[in-house]
């Protein structure tokens, strides 16, 4: 496929994550400016490179022709979260978005994959206004704790290093890392919530006073 084909194809996808993590990133600063807490903690965009797509379409036994309708994760962005309660605030918020349309969500957090991989994943499209029409381009939106995030970037590496063939104990292990992970996640949760419930006790103490 020749380049300007693959440029034409990828533009709208650019113009998405650029938007989206104006968008998010906007999300954060409004949060900031009226001293509210924010879910967001970090927020990353990125369009797979043709290398990525093409072997993907391979992978997978996905013509050319269908690539754009059958790889749904050409525009991706990543959400990184404080806690797991964060995840479902945010997804909850990212769903009222009017000029957002969520084609579906994947929970690998309630439903993890076998690999141990956590994460929670919406698909949506937004609306490119390009020269000649108007484009419903497809993002997958990745939201995941700060824990979830470092265990999926230490199983990408280990799994790009092996080609997608890694060991078997080195597979028990990441799952086996995976629960720690899951469990840090819990406990971190448990202790917010009861930081928060001293400051509110707190508050309600001196109102009485």
């Amino acid at each position: 496929m020749e380049i300007q084909l693959w440029r034409e194809i990828l533009d709208p996808y650019r113009q998405a994550v650029d938007e989206l993590t104006v968008k998010f990133e906007h999300m954060i600063e409004e949060h900031h400016n009226a001293g509210l807490y924010c879910p967001i903690v970090q927020v990353s965009g990125r369009v797979k490179k043709i290398s990525s797509i093409l072997e993907k379409c391979q992978r997978k036994n996905v013509p050319m022709e269908e690539l754009e309708e059958k790889i749904e994760d050409i525009a991706g962005i990543r959400i990184v979260c404080s806690f797991t309660s964060d995840i479902y605030r945010l997804a909850e918020m990212i769903g009222k978005q009017n000029d957002l349309t969520v084609i579906c969500v994947k929970d690998y957090i309630k439903n993890p994959k076998v690999s141990g991989y956590k994460s929670f994943h919406m698909h949506v499209t937004v609306p490119i206004f390009l020269s000649d029409r108007v484009v419903d381009t497809k993002v997958e939106i990745q939201i995941r704790t700060i824990a979830m995030d470092f265990w999926a970037s230490l199983e990408h590496k280990i799994y790009y290093k092996f080609e997608g063939h890694a060991p078997e104990y080195i597979s028990r292990d990441l799952r086996a890392c995976a629960e720690i992970v899951s469990n840090l996640d819990a406990k971190m949760l448990q202790l917010n919530e009861a930081i928060l419930e001293e400051k509110e006790k707190e508050e309600q103490k001196k109102k009485e006073e």
